[in-house]
């Protein structure tokens, strides 16, 4: 049991720490945009291409993990992600870009070498909530992007706040280094490593019809959760004039709730409704919240916009905990790391195209409000697609 709480403390910490990676530049992207010369909207661009490094070190995860270990992989990535983070520092669209792709590659393989140590361990009756805990890293790197980087922006500038992050990110994984012999046992040095590997998770997932419609909502939700947390800072500034470290403050309300959102989402899922119905009603959550969102004025109370972001947080970047779970219940015995693999190329594709069409669309209405009511219409549709399938299996089973 102890040993158990150990893996899931340190896949928590890993997490949290490249989800912050990944969100320290969008925290300050108007500044950013600024000394850059381009517009705030092109962070839309930004993500994905870290997506982009995403989906392509997502899909050669379970290989890499099966040869090197879940915390090998893991440590890699945070040193990629460090790498990256320093290339954002030079003052250079294309630096900055291949700064993004390999924050990226840095990011990928994590949730799937996570995955693999998890689901050796855990019971199948606390599979959502474990996978909710650890999966509250997302969110919390999140929280940690929002209230530390604007400050540390004022400070030192938006260069020496990535610096300093990339330093968090070494420190994380010369952390790590002392868990790895124990919790890497299960590697084979002998796997083989080949670029057709990179087919075989999609393969998986396409050749199950369970995992292929996960799959197919995570695209849609995970382009609302990324438009969220993109967005939202250059949205209150931009379109409501709250200044930076405000705007950030919200987008850390926004991560808490989706912190308490994973947890107690993983609890109603495993106790009452069970991962189907579960996601179905997040779907139904982001939906109303997208609308409510695109409705946030100057005018409009603190604490009301405050809830209304902290619903939309805890729905849209709550899913996540249910949705992994359900996928590693539904993969093959010892496959969940290459199912993670593969269901997740399909959630970064998701992220790659959701928010620069997130951005074209506010750019070509004027303003974000377009964007935000717009992610409702294909977030319902999960809804209907989740309840339909929950009642077609019923049948099946009767």
């Amino acid at each position: 049991m102890k040993n158990n709480w150990l893996m899931l403390a340190v896949t928590l910490a890993i997490q949290a720490m490249v989800s912050m990676a990944l969100l320290t530049l969008p925290v300050m992207a108007p500044v950013v945009a600024g000394a850059l010369g381009v517009s705030s909207v092109y962070v839309g661009v930004y993500v994905a291409i870290v997506y982009v490094g995403a989906i392509l070190a997502s899909l050669a995860a379970g290989t890499v993990v099966a040869r090197y270990g879940a915390i090998r992989v893991s440590q890699a990535g945070l040193l990629t992600c460090a790498l990256g983070l320093a290339l954002c520092t030079v003052n250079s669209v294309p630096v900055i870009a291949l700064g993004a792709l390999l924050i990226g590659i840095g990011y990928g393989p994590v949730t799937p070498a996570s995955s693999h140590l998890l689901a050796r361990t855990t019971p199948a009756r606390s599979l959502s909530l474990v996978f909710s805990l650890k999966q509250t890293g997302v969110p919390l790197g999140g929280v940690l992007a929002g209230l530390i980087v604007p400050s540390l922006l004022l400070v030192t500038g938006w260069q020496g706040a990535l610096l300093l992050v990339s330093l968090l990110c070494l420190v994380c994984a010369v952390i790590a280094q002392p868990m790895r012999q124990e919790m890497d046992l299960d590697r084979n040095p002998k796997c083989p490593l080949s670029l057709s590997n990179l087919a075989q998770p999609l393969r998986l997932v396409l050749s199950h019809r369970a995992l292929a419609m996960l799959a197919t909502c995570s695209f849609f939700f995970s382009a609302t959760q990324l438009s969220l947390v993109t967005y939202l800072v250059t949205f209150l500034h931009d379109s409501l004039g709250q200044g930076l470290v405000a705007a950030g403050m919200a987008l850390s309300v926004s991560q808490l709730a989706g912190v308490g959102g994973r947890v107690f989402w993983g609890y109603v899922s495993d106790r009452f409704l069970g991962a189907r119905r579960m996601l179905a009603v997040l779907a139904a959550l982001m939906a109303l919240s997208s609308v409510a969102t695109a409705s946030l004025s100057t005018s409009m109370p603190t604490v009301l916009l405050l809830g209304i972001l902290a619903v939309f947080g805890a729905s849209a970047i709550g899913w996540n905990g249910v949705y992994l779970a359900e996928v590693a219940r539904q993969a093959p015995k010892g496959q969940a790391s290459l199912a993670t693999g593969g269901t997740l190329a399909v959630t970064f594709l998701g992220v790659v195209l959701g928010p620069p069409l997130f951005g074209a669309m506010s750019g070509l209405f004027g303003g974000y409000r377009a964007g935000y009511a717009a992610l409702a219409l294909p977030t319902l549709a999960c809804c209907v697609l989740l309840v339909r399938q929950k009642k077609t299996l019923l049948a099946a089973k009767g």
